[in-house]
């Protein structure tokens, strides 16, 4: 799964997550050229909630909780979340965006979307 920023805007990414299942698809940030570029000294956040306006989040995926991991000079940003997390989820479609801060604090928004959830049956 590519993610590519396009003049400074972040991607459109809807997302669907197999409730119960293991949620790790790769992310990768290009350059216009499609060279990727070096998230060495970033850190990245990912909420998912309701709508935009809700308050509460029904997840939040964070290289400090392990469920969102760099990829140096890969330029790539792995979701890691575990199915025990994904069992736990209860709903239909919701929103989400994903940003990454460099060491210095800026914040860039790569992507953003709809969540669709892909209930479990085999629980």
């Amino acid at each position: 799964m590519a993610a590519c920023r396009l003049n400074g805007k972040a991607g459109t990414l809807h997302l669907t997550i197999e409730q119960g299942a293991t949620y790790d698809p790769v992310l990768t940030w290009g350059d216009e050229n499609g060279a990727p570029i070096d998230l060495t000294c970033y850190i990245a956040r990912m909420q998912i909630r309701a709508s935009v306006e809700a308050v509460t989040t029904i997840h939040e995926a964070t290289t400090a909780n392990g469920q969102l991991v760099m990829g140096g000079a890969a330029g790539t940003v792995t979701f890691n979340i575990p199915a025990v997390d994904t069992a736990a989820m209860d709903f239909e479609e919701a929103v989400y965006d994903l940003e990454v801060e460099s060491a210095g604090g800026h914040v860039t928004r790569l992507v953003e979307g709809s969540v669709y959830l892909s209930p479990e049956v085999t629980r």
